[in-house]
């Protein structure tokens, strides 16, 4: 029996691909079942299309994430909406990758608080901080909050004020 899985290292050729920026460094990097490989760096998650562009996308893109153990599957939402699904090729690698995915993203999410709205919807505003250290709010919620009502554009106002409150930041 062995007591550990052989697994697949990032190719070289790969690696020159991401075009890392100065200060970042690769975390963990993962195959794909589709042949592609999925890198989490310090700034920024990259997807590698073994046909295609790489795409980079600062930790502060993603809303949130979660891995299905049982088809090593993480599905990985957005803050513009859309869930990306991945499914890594081999079983160790997934947990790595998700528990640093996570660490990324958490570290990425300053501080934030949940809006009920007018009509029950529910959103989240939080204080992000991007990949060079900026501090910046986003609103995150579904297509259907209509940001024009001005109910609904005060508490998200407020809840903006609360936010920059709470790091201590001008409104």
């Amino acid at each position: 029996m062995a007591l550990f899985s052989r697994r697949r290292r990032l190719p070289d050729a790969e690696r020159a691909r991401l075009e890392l920026r100065p200060g970042d460094s690769i975390l963990v990097s993962t195959a794909l079942t589709d042949d592609s490989w999925v890198v989490a760096s310090r700034q920024a998650l990259h997807l590698l299309d073994p046909s295609g562009p790489v795409a980079r996308h600062p930790w502060s893109d993603v809303d949130h994430g979660a891995l299905d153990p049982a088809t090593r599957t993480l599905a990985l939402r957005w803050v513009w909406g859309p869930t990306t699904r991945l499914t890594f090729a081999e079983g160790p690698g997934s947990v790595e990758f998700a528990q640093t995915f996570r660490e990324r993203v958490q570290q990425s999410v300053v501080h934030a608080v949940a809006v009920t709205l007018p009509g029950g919807q529910r959103v989240r505003v939080a204080l992000r901080r991007g990949e060079d250290d900026e501090m910046f709010t986003q609103v995150l919620g579904d297509a259907s909050v209509d940001l024009s009502d001005p109910a609904v554009a005060t508490l998200i106002d407020q809840a903006e004020d609360e936010v920059r409150d709470a790091a201590g930041l001008p409104r």
